[in-house]
């Protein structure tokens, strides 16, 4: 029996897919790597009994990087990373390991179908896994067609199965799109949904400016092609409110009645003027007239257009508009929704249903919902209405829900975006909302006033969207041409022009689709980007109000080289890169024309640097003057100051050095001790209340002493051989969780002691109230930690009676077995690298690995 590898993008997708082709028939097991399962089955394919293996990667398998040497900033012009610098395929996941993964599924298998998300960055994954798996599957007759791929919109039944009898090819070109987008993003520094990323201009910026100003508060100064235009448009409206000069202006302003009806207000048909004298002339005019006559009364009705089918950008601006949710966190829930069957693929341009879409069948899903039952089944009964021709981008249909849903299924923001997607349906299907307007002109003299009001006449789409229904309004007063209406009050207003407000979210996805920046997937990184590296806030509305930073940004490049900040270039890129994905542009010319232009723009950058500095001097302090003394130099051995700003680090101004430190913690002194190898004072840093803290050597963190040390390291992961602070003086076994980590003694966290990983968030709690903890020198002979020595308090002893001091293993002491409590330190990611290899405590502490399960089982003696 032959047999069909089947992979999806993400284990959810294949779980779903592997459940929907084997009718709930399939066995699942896990992948070699953990993360990814396989489900087993056996089916019909092309006409042949076959054995199916169902199963995923986890996004791309592969990312673009440099090689090895260019990734050195302190060794490699940036300059030669546009041409000569070579690069290569890595994994996206080294701990995944995706591609041995894959290649044990497919050792072997006749065939391969491709259920990647049907979009340029799936096409591109196809061929990255095919790459994988291709040299070990089985060889077939030449003749034979091997590779197959699927294409689908939804994860339903019916979507399923029509793109299991309908397989296709991945498509070439559009893979290479992804791969000329990818290098370029590399080479010239713009880093958005790639693994793997490294920045030039970045590289250039961060340190240069970096190392002069100490209140520059955000850890990337980077360019990028997508994200340094998102960010002029948000500064462009910046400079327009600071530019802009109120005006003043008159408005003239009558209110009229009849009988016992309420006065209407009427609008001036000259609207305003700007000559206060002028204005009170037309006021005097009118004032000598008692009454206002009737010019015409017209009655029009108009309809308000139900909307078009949903795309991407459109559900990206009403969800940052209409439910405040940002643009990334949108998308991140559209693709939940998605995976789960509950919408169809949330990536796409397209708003316009094609011919044979089931828009009756997708309706009736929606039947039994409280919200909106009656309106569904008020047009299922009265007849679906075509939904409004829109734009056919090729790629999927427009954004539908694909079965009925609550709020108890889906949470609370995956309820709202549902919500809106489902409605925004029902509007597409149902009635234009229509109204009456109706207009009454008036003559007061020689001046000329009108007003209007409209009164509904069946609400449409409105029904299930009454945020855009017509407002209730007082009826107009009935009256015909000639009729005359009392004068109440004449007076002129005095008003001042308002400058624009702060571009909106939603704005600025309208400008960046307008213009060509980034596609409806990059669109949310792109504005998380720019928040992210604090060159905008947030405010109210969901308004982004451009930084000191980011102003000085934009227009340091405006200075130097505006094509740096307007959106052309990149417009342009994204027109190559499509017609590469269409085949109809070469891949190699396209990618070294477009790095011949930002070379050349990036030697004339470094150039003119100076005048960026310029703008910098203005809005910054220098490094010199800003922080606090906190520990001594080495060197000189003189205060270094406390930089907090973003990135934190220390800087000796003697010396003129600045030193990185560990991100997102606190810092302080660490008891005036000082490093052995290099004089410096250590320091310490505390992730938080619960989390875990170690020392470190400023100038080790950012020069490692020793050749299995990476930069980025504090004590807690140093080999030196005999420092009472280093890994070997503390560490004392395996990690319990990861596989890389070990548990290193916190020597001043008494009297509520613990050891935490060094590698990962474990942190283990034990001999609460102690006197003293210590490492001992002798290891244990089961699992070969380091033995631990404990000063007991006399009242608190586990011991005997007179007995205070007891010296055994952490894991396997029957005597500490109740005394020791695993938790998980409350921290974000720190910053710097991580040495892998040794366990235990360095050189001959390495951890037992002939004894993993005795160790595990003590181990869970304690922790469960």
């Amino acid at each position: 029996m032959k047999t069909v590898l089947m992979v999806a993008e993400k284990p959810s997708l294949a779980q779903s897919i592997a459940k929907i082709l084997s009718k709930g028939n399939c066995t699942s097991r896990k992948g070699l790597n953990g993360a990814c399962s396989v489900h087993e089955y056996t089916g019909s394919f092309q006409g042949q009994n076959v054995r199916f293996k169902m199963t995923s990667v986890c996004g791309h398998v592969m990312s673009l990087d440099f090689i090895g040497k260019y990734n050195n900033w302190d060794k490699v012009d940036p300059a030669e990373l546009f041409s000569n610098a070579l690069t290569e395929k890595k994994e996206a996941n080294p701990k995944l390991n995706m591609v041995k993964f894959l290649q044990v599924e497919a050792r072997g298998c006749d065939y391969v179908v491709l259920w990647l998300d049907c979009d340029k960055e799936g096409e591109n994954i196809c061929f990255e896994v095919l790459d994988a798996i291709e040299p070990v599957m089985s060889k077939g007759s030449g003749r034979e067609r091997s590779v197959y791929r699927a294409k689908f919109s939804s994860i339903t039944d019916t979507d399923i199965w029509n793109a299991m009898n309908g397989l296709g090819e991945p498509n070439r070109n559009e893979a290479l799109s992804v791969d000329a987008r990818q290098e370029l993003d590399l080479r010239i520094g713009c880093a958005f949904t790639r693994l793997s990323f490294v920045y030039i201009f970045f590289r250039f910026q961060t340190k240069y400016f970096q190392g002069k100003y100490g209140n520059l508060d955000s850890s990337l100064i980077s360019f990028g092609p997508c994200q340094t235009p998102t960010l002029g448009f948000c500064v462009e409206r910046h400079d327009k409110i600071q530019s802009f000069k109120p005006e003043t202006y008159w408005v003239l302003q009558a209110k009229v009645f009849k009988g016992k009806d309420s006065p209407l207000t009427l609008d001036w048909n000259r609207v305003r003027v700007f000559d206060r004298e002028v204005g009170q002339m037309f006021v005097n005019l009118t004032k000598t007239f008692w009454e206002a006559q009737v010019e015409s009364v017209s009655k029009k009705e108009k309809a308000k257009q139900r909307p078009q089918a949903l795309n991407t950008v459109e559900m990206l601006r009403v969800a940052s508009s209409a439910l405040g949710m940002g643009p990334q966190h949108t998308m991140q829930i559209a693709e939940r929704l998605y995976t789960q069957g509950y919408i169809s693929y949330p990536r796409t341009e397209t708003t316009h249903y094609p011919e044979n879409f089931d828009l009756k069948g997708t309706l009736e899903q929606q039947t039994n919902n409280p919200f909106w039952a009656e309106e569904v089944k008020a047009l299922l009964s009265t007849g679906l209405n075509r939904p409004r021709k829109g734009a056919d981008a090729g790629d999927h249909p427009p954004i539908t829900p694909m079965r009925a849903a609550s709020e108890r299924e889906l949470g609370s923001d995956g309820w709202r975006l549902y919500d809106y997607i489902t409605r925004h349906f029902i509007a597409t299907v149902s009635q234009d909302c229509k109204y009456l307007q109706t207009t009454i002109d008036f003559n007061l003299g020689t001046e000329a006033f009108s007003c209007s009001g409209k009164t509904l006449i069946s609400p449409g789409y409105t029904a299930v969207m009454p945020w855009q229904g017509i407002p209730l309004e007082e009826a107009m007063p009935a009256c015909e041409r000639g009729d005359t209406f009392t004068v109440d009050e004449i007076k002129l207003l005095e008003k001042q022009t308002s400058p624009p407000d702060y571009l909106t979210e939603a704005e600025l996805i309208t400008l960046m689709e307008k213009h060509g920046i980034g596609t409806d997937a990059s669109i949310p990184v792109h504005i998380n980007n720019i928040c992210q590296r604090n060159y905008v806030t947030v405010e109210n509305g969901r308004k982004l109000k451009p930084t000191n930073l980011g102003i000085v940004l934009v227009h340091g490049y405006y200075k130097t080289d505006a094509e740096l900040v307007l959106p052309t270039i990149r417009s342009a890129v994204e027109k190559q890169l499509t017609l590469i994905s269409l085949g109809k542009a070469n891949y190699q010319q396209v990618l070294q024309h477009t790095l011949d232009i930002f070379k050349r723009k990036f030697h004339y950058f470094v150039d003119s640097i100076p005048s960026m500095d310029e703008l910098m001097e203005v809005s910054f302090s220098p490094i010199a003057a800003t922080g606090k003394p906190l520990s001594r130099c080495g060197k000189c051995h003189r205060f270094m100051k406390y930089i907090q700003a973003k990135p934190s680090r220390l800087h000796c101004s003697h010396c003129d050095e600045t030193y990185s430190l560990p991100q997102n913690g606190a810092i302080k002194l660490y008891k005036e001790l000082r490093c052995p190898l290099d004089d410096f004072e250590l320091v310490l840093w505390t992730s938080g209340a619960r989390g875990k803290s170690y020392p470190l050597c400023p100038y080790c963190f950012s020069n490692p002493p020793f050749r299995d040390m990476k930069k980025g390291m504090g004590c807690n992961e140093c080999t030196h051989p005999s420092c009472q602070h280093s890994l070997n003086s503390l560490g004392i076994g395996q990690c319990v969780e990861c596989d890389s980590g070990v548990l290193v003694l916190d020597p001043i966290s008494g009297p509520k002691w613990r050891m935490a990983c060094n590698k990962c968030n474990v942190v283990v709690h034990f001999f609460e109230h102690a006197h003293r903890v210590q490492v001992a020198q002798e290891s244990c002979d089961a699992c070969d930690a380091s033995l631990v020595a404990v000063d007991f308090n006399k009242t608190r002893t586990p011991l005997p009676a007179g007995e205070t001091q007891h010296t055994g293993c952490v894991f396997c002491d029957l005597v500490f077995q109740d005394l020791v409590e695993l938790k998980h330190a409350t921290m974000r990611h720190r910053g710097g690298g991580a040495r892998r290899g040794g366990r235990g405590r360095g050189r001959g502490r390495r951890g037992n690995p002939k004894k993993p399960k005795d160790k595990m089982a003590a181990l869970a003696a304690y922790f469960v």
